[in-house]
């Protein structure tokens, strides 16, 4: 008598890929009338159906199609009126390219019939300015789509950096996105000692840092965790657990971030070794960046407090978007 199928399942997380597999087999067939007919099937069936196997990977990351999409849709709030002037550029050059060959045809007759000579001039005039507007108006739309490709790439890298993972403790792990509207990450990526060199250095703006959204994100490119000492001192415990909520964040999967920082480097012509840093707004957009260690005093001067009485009055004075 036949028995009930076998099934098993196989799942394989990865950071990028997570891999389902599923297999199916019976473990016994039915005889009848001198023929084997496999369980789950009809009796008059006289095939006998394999074991199958299959396979379905889902990548966890967004696809760069996904990615394009997001960044596209963003484009289009941030510029409105871009695809309505890019329409009428192409309208008007299909209507300038139309009258020129028109013109053409017309001045071809013209030159073909000696009476029809005095025409000519007319006939160029109109051909030039022709020629002329669909000459403007291609290199406005060329103008137009190339500011809109270039802003829709830097939104893509904006939404690839959203996506990287930060460690907040040792059971919470969250993408970069999930801090947008709460905090403004400041991305350290360098050297340990370049990175060490800069905890020390903000040791003087602590509070006021804290009291503007800011955290700290180290990301050591040598592989080597920077060293936080931090004194241990009773009268001190709050300031020290203050400087930890700072630098409490952590980059996960290094190759990631490695990858997104050496491309934001060679788009930015700086060399794959210097150490460098960058800031990011409160809806997650890139504020600034450049070589070094930050001015952690100019954070504190230039940024408005994340509460109080000027919290939601000046969220957009993260400063000017790069």
């Amino acid at each position: 008598m036949a028995t009930a199928a076998q099934f098993s399942y196989i799942t394989i997380n990865s950071p990028n890929c997570h891999l389902t597999v599923t297999r199916s087999a019976f473990s016994r067939q039915l005889k009848y009338g001198g023929k084997y007919y496999s369980g789950f099937t009809d009796i008059t069936s006289s095939r006998r159906k394999p074991k199958t196997l299959s396979v379905v990977c889902n990548n966890s990351s967004p696809s760069s199609s996904d990615i394009s999409s997001t960044a596209k849709i963003r484009s289009e709030v941030l510029s409105p009126f871009r695809s309505v002037r890019m329409f009428f550029y192409l309208a008007f050059i299909a209507s300038a390219g139309l009258g020129g060959l028109i013109a053409s045809t017309r001045l071809i007759a013209a030159l073909a019939n000696s009476s029809r000579g005095a025409e000519v001039p007319e006939i160029l005039k109109g051909l030039g300015i022709d020629l002329g507007a669909v000459s403007i108006f291609a290199f406005l739309y060329y103008r137009e789509n190339k500011a809109k490709n270039a802003q829709v790439a830097k939104l893509a890298r904006e939404e690839n950096l959203s996506n990287l993972k930060l460690r907040v403790d040792e059971k919470k792990i969250v993408p970069v996105s999930a801090f947008r509207g709460i905090a403004r990450l400041v991305i350290l990526a360098g050297p340990s000692a370049f990175i060490s060199e800069c905890f020390k250095l903000s040791a003087p703006f602590t509070e006021g840092l804290l009291e503007r959204g800011v955290l700290v994100v180290p990301f050591s490119t040598d592989g080597i965790s920077p060293s936080f000492e931090f004194e241990e001192n009773d009268e001190l415990e709050e300031k020290i657990s203050r400087r930890k909520r700072l630098w409490q964040l952590a980059p996960i999967y290094a190759t990631e971030w490695t990858k997104w920082i050496d491309e934001q480097k060679k788009l930015a012509g700086v060399s794959p070794e210097s150490p460098v840093y960058l800031s990011l707004r409160l809806d997650g957009r890139v504020r600034g960046s450049g070589v070094g260690c930050p001015s952690w005093n100019a954070f504190v001067v230039q940024l408005p407090p994340v509460k109080g009485i000027w919290s939601g009055l000046l969220d957009g004075m993260d400063g000017r978007v790069l």
